[in-house]
């Protein structure tokens, strides 16, 4: 496609892309350093507490276009996939 808009966008899309993962490999990092800790202390892994405190404040911080219901979806999928690397 030689349409110079839609090279600019789609480049722009996956320099995005590569934020995205970036952010999650650091997070995956960061959960992984806390479990660590959690376990060395004797304290359990999961706290449902924290991750909807999470999703609250995410809510709050949400200008959209990303929809509640896609903010929920798209976090818990994320809150699951941490769970799968780092256990």
């Amino acid at each position: 496609m030689s349409d110079p808009l839609i090279q600019r966008l789609r480049a722009q899309i996956a320099q995005q892309d590569r934020t995205i993962l970036t952010a999650i490999n650091e997070r995956l990092r960061l959960v992984a350093e806390l479990k660590r800790h959690k376990e060395a202390e004797g304290l359990p892994f999961a706290d449902p507490d924290q991750e909807e405190r999470l999703l609250h404040a995410l809510d709050d911080a949400n200008a959209g276009p990303l929809s509640r219901e896609g903010l929920r979806r798209l976090f818990a999928e994320i809150l699951a996939l941490t769970k799968r690397e780092t256990s």
